[in-house]
C-alpha cells in the first residue's frame, strides 16, 4: 500500500490561506517519511480564531516560507501519489486554492486519487467520524489541529480500515 497522507491548517477561513502542512509518505503500509513545515499566508494574516484553534499565530508564520517557495520541496513529495485525507472536500481544496493563489497550475501535481479517511469511517459506521473520535476509538495517538500529527493519524487510520468491519 503505497501514498502520502496530508492535512492543512488554515490562517482564515479562505483555503487559499494554508499556514502548516503536514505530509507523511507510506510505502509498502509502512510509514517511511514525515514532513511539516509552517507556512507564511497571503499577507501574514492569521484569524485570532483561526490561531485558537490550531495554535499558529503571525508571529510563528513571519519569517515562514511561502508556498511558492516550499512548492518545490512539496511537489517532490507529492507529484504522482495517491493522496489520503481526513477531509478531502477541505485539503484537496485547501491543496487547490493555495497552488492557484500562487499561479502554480495543480494539474502539474498529477495526482491519480484522493482517498478520505473520513467517508471510509463514516461507511463503517462511525458516528461521529471526526479524526479525533475515529482515533480515540482505535487508539490512535492524536494531537488535533497539529498539521503532522494530523497526517500521521489520517495515515494510521487508512492502514488500518481493514481491521475495522
Amino acid at each position: 500500500m503505497n501514498f502520502t497522507a496530508i492535512d492543512f491548517e488554515t490562517a482564515t477561513p479562505y483555503h487559499n490561506s494554508a499556514c502548516a502542512l503536514g505530509i507523511v509518505t507510506v510505502e509498502n503500509g509502512e510509514i517511511v517519511d514525515t514532513y511539516v513545515s509552517l507556512i507564511q499566508p497571503p499577507e501574514n494574516k492569521i484569524w485570532r480564531r483561526f490561531t485558537e484553534i490550531h495554535g499558529i499565530s503571525w508571529r510563528d508564520t513571519l519569517n515562514a516560507p511561502t508556498f511558492a517557495e516550499l512548492y518545490p520541496e512539496l511537489r517532490k513529495r507529492l507529484a504522482g501519489r495517491t493522496l489520503v485525507a481526513h477531509n478531502i472536500s477541505f485539503d484537496r481544496d485547501v491543496l487547490q486554492q493555495t497552488m492557484k493563489c500562487h499561479g502554480i497550475d495543480y494539474s502539474d501535481l498529477q495526482i491519480p486519487n484522493w482517498e478520505c479517511t473520513l467517508e471510509i469511517y463514516r461507511k463503517k459506521g462511525f458516528k461521529p467520524a471526526d479524526l479525533a473520535t475515529c482515533c480515540n476509538r482505535l487508539g490512535i495517538e492524536l494531537n488535533h489541529h497539529e498539521a503532522l500529527s494530523d497526517a500521521l493519524a489520517c495515515a494510521k487510520l487508512f492502514l488500518r480500515q481493514s481491521e475495522v468491519n
